[in-house]
């Protein structure tokens, strides 16, 4: 049977995963930033990639429940 609606455990794992995306992004940049001295840029360059790992990962979610396909 396929499971066409996000249930709240769905819900709330996709936004841990989307919040860990983004926190794991700063704290590469913020670490590579303290051993290279150079503040800002590392954090933003990180903080952008965690976004953008974060929205795929919603994308690929959400498309498997709009699908109805139950295969992950």
């Amino acid at each position: 049977m396929a499971r066409n609606s996000l249930g709240l455990s769905d819900l709330l794992v996709l936004g841990g995963t989307a919040a860990g995306c983004v926190l794991a992004g700063m704290g590469l940049g913020w670490l590579v930033d303290s051993l290279v001295d150079t503040f800002p840029i590392f954090i933003l360059v990180g903080l952008a990639l965690g976004i953008a790992a974060a929205c795929f990962y919603g994308y690929m979610q959400i498309r498997t429940f709009l699908n109805g396909s139950n295969d992950r």
